[in-house]
């Protein structure tokens, strides 16, 4: 009898699939049903979307990393009010941008962290060029982190996620009109406010 647990029989094999090998809609009723297990695997599974969501909000690791543990909290805290009408990835998508929405508001000065990238050896493209790049993208980070929210949030999905319209409006709680309104809005700011940069 003490040799029955350690003996796998052929039928006995994937009678259980292991939580990994789960679809997100049977991770989402096994943690629902007080399975923790099930909550760390969908964590683990969309941790790096919804950490890219929340860097892009705030371009700070340390800051990005604190709000998609506050998104991950709250998508625990609210998982029985999943109903699955979109996808998994989708609520976490909405859970995030409204952190941090909530977190960051239009005014917050824009800290630049010291990247890997800015080490590199210049003298490949040029000290000048390389310079003119840095501060071309450091001018479109601002522009962004100064846009309302709605098109701030919609410009970040479409353009650093390729998200859908559709996608776009499922994770916003939005109309798709509402998103190309949005996204058009968000892009005409920045043309007007990248426009006028020196």
């Amino acid at each position: 009898m003490a040799h029955e647990s350690a003996l796998r029989l052929p039928w006995m094999v994937s009678v259980v699939k292991p939580l990994a090998e789960l679809e997100d809609a049977a991770l989402v009723s096994a943690a629902v049903a007080g399975d923790r297990e099930a909550f760390d695997v969908i964590v683990e599974r969309h941790r790096r979307t919804v950490y890219q969501v929340c860097y892009r909000f705030v371009n700070n690791h340390e800051d990005a990393s604190d709000l998609a543990q506050d998104a991950f909290v709250r998508a625990w805290k609210g998982l029985k009010t999943f109903k699955g009408q979109s996808a998994l990835s989708t609520w976490l998508y909405r859970i995030a941008v409204n952190v941090c929405l909530n977190r960051v508001s239009a005014k917050t000065p824009i800290n630049e962290t010291i990247e890997s990238d800015q080490f590199e050896d210049v003298r490949i493209e040029g000290a000048p060029r390389a310079m003119i790049r840095e501060e071309r993208a450091v001018a479109v980070r601002k522009a962004i982190a100064n846009l309302p929210k709605k098109p701030r949030a919609t410009l970040i999905l479409r353009a650093y996620h390729d998200m859908s319209h559709q996608q776009i409006a499922d994770a916003l709680g939005s109309s798709v009109g509402a998103v190309k309104a949005n996204f058009f809005h968000a892009l005409a700011n920045l043309k007007k406010t990248l426009g006028s940069e020196p």
